[in-house]
C-alpha cells in the first residue's frame, strides 16, 4: 500500500482518487499527529465487506471446505447435460 502526506494528498487529489480506482489498492495518507487514513474505492470496501460476511458466517465456511473437498476428490455434484444446458441458456 502506498502511502503519501495529507498535504500530497490534498495538493492531488484527482490524481490520487483515479489511481485508486484504476488499481484497485486503498492508499495510506498519513497526518502530523498520527491519526492516518485510508482511502478506498467504494467497489473495493463492498468487495472486502463481502469477504468479511463470509469468513464470519460458520456455516458458509463449512459449506466452502466441504464443497473444497469433494472437488478436491472430484466426487461433488454433476448436473446433467440438460440440466447444463437449462443453465446456459440463462
Amino acid at each position: 500500500m502506498d502511502t503519501v502526506t495529507v498535504n500530497q494528498f490534498r495538493d492531488n487529489l484527482r490524481a490520487h482518487v483515479e489511481k485508486v480506482i484504476a488499481e484497485h489498492e486503498p492508499l495510506k495518507v498519513s497526518r502530523r499527529n498520527g491519526e492516518d487514513f485510508v482511502v478506498l474505492s467504494a467497489e473495493d470496501w463492498e468487495r472486502e465487506q463481502e469477504t468479511l460476511y463470509v469468513l464470519q458466517n460458520r456455516s458458509l465456511m463449512e459449506q466452502i471446505a466441504r464443497s473444497s473437498q469433494t472437488h478436491a476428490l472430484a466426487s461433488g455434484y454433476r448436473p446433467a447435460p440438460e440440466q447444463l444446458a437449462a443453465i446456459n441458456r440463462l
